[in-house]
C-alpha cells in the first residue's frame, strides 16, 4: 500500500509564512478532498508537494511510504510515482501535445523521449472517453485550449501514467457538469485499481461524481476541518463564511 503523508508541514514564500501546520494523510484506493476558500493555502500545499522550489518548507515534511521526499526534485518525485496537476498549468505551444503524451510515457518506460510509443492509441481512447477532442494531440501545449481541455488532459496522463499517488489542484475548474461527470469516473477508477488521490475545490459539485472518503477544509493555512460527506453538504448549505461563523459543524 502506498502513503503520501503531509507531516506539520509549513511552508513560506518570499519570505511569508503561507501553510501552518498541515497534516493529512493519503493511502492507496482512498480519494480525499481538500476545499476551502480562496487564499487559504491550498495551491501552496500542492505547489509544495511538486517540489516547486519557490515553495520554502520551514518545518514538517512530506513522506511516500514513510520515506522524506521533501529535498528531492520534481522529477524524481514523478519517477516514484507521484503525479501532480496544477490550478494553472503552463502552456507550452511549440510542443505538440502528441509529443508530450510520447515523452511522458517513454519517461514512465525508461525509455528515449523521442522513441514511438505503442499506447498512443490507448491515449486516443481515453481521451475520446473524457470528452477531449483528437485533435488536441495534434496542438501545441495549451495551444487554445479552453479550460476544461486543460484539466481534461492532466486526467488523461495521469491515466496513461498510472501513479501511486495523483494530485490534482481544482481538477472541476472550467469543467461544465459533463465535464466533472467524466473527470470524476475516471479519478474514481484510479482509485479502485488502487491509486490514491488528492483533490483540491472551491465548490461542492464535483464531489458528488467521486465519493471521497475523506474531506479537509483549509483555511488560512491551517486544515481546521476533518470528515466526510456532512461537510461537502455543509459547505452547499452555508458557504464557507457560515461554516466559519457558525463554529463549524
Amino acid at each position: 500500500m502506498t502513503v503520501l503523508e503531509i507531516k506539520d508541514l509549513h511552508v513560506s514564500v518570499e519570505g511569508k509564512e503561507i501553510l501552518k501546520g498541515v497534516s493529512l494523510v493519503v493511502r492507496s484506493g482512498e480519494i480525499v478532498a481538500l476545499m476551502g476558500p480562496n487564499g487559504s493555502g491550498k495551491s501552496t500545499l500542492f505547489q509544495t508537494i511538486a517540489g516547486n522550489p519557490k515553495y520554502v518548507v520551514t518545518q514538517g515534511d512530506i513522506l511516500l511510504d514513510g520515506v522524506s521526499i521533501k529535498d528531492l526534485t520534481p522529477e524524481e518525485r514523478f519517477a516514484k510515482g507521484l503525479f501532480v496537476g496544477f490550478q494553472s498549468p503552463v502552456a507550452v505551444p511549440e510542443v505538440r501535445f502528441a509529443f508530450l503524451v510520447q515523452a511522458i510515457l517513454n519517461k514512465k518506460m525508461g525509455k528515449k523521449l523521442s522513441d514511438a510509443n505503442p499506447r498512443l492509441g490507448e491515449a486516443y481512447k481515453l481521451a475520446s472517453e473524457l470528452g477531449l477532442k483528437l485533435d488536441v494531440f495534434n496542438r501545441g501545449v495549451g495551444a487554445g485550449f479552453s479550460g476544461g481541455e486543460f484539466k481534461r488532459a492532466e486526467v488523461l496522463l495521469a491515466l496513461l501514467t498510472k501513479p501511486a499517488v495523483t494530485v490534482l489542484d481544482e481538477p472541476d475548474s472550467g469543467l461544465d457538469i459533463d465535464g466533472m461527470a467524466a473527470v470524476g469516473k475516471a479519478l474514481l477508477g484510479l482509485a479502485k485499481s488502487g491509486g490514491g488521490v488528492l483533490l483540491s475545490t472551491h465548490y461542492a459539485r464535483i464531489l458528488k461524481f467521486l465519493e471521497p472518503h475523506k474531506v479537509y477544509v483549509m483555511y488560512e493555512g491551517r486544515l481546521v476541518m476533518e470528515g466526510g460527506a456532512e461537510i461537502v453538504r455543509k459547505v452547499e448549505e452555508v458557504g464557507y463564511e457560515g461554516l466559519f461563523k457558525n463554529g463549524g459543524l
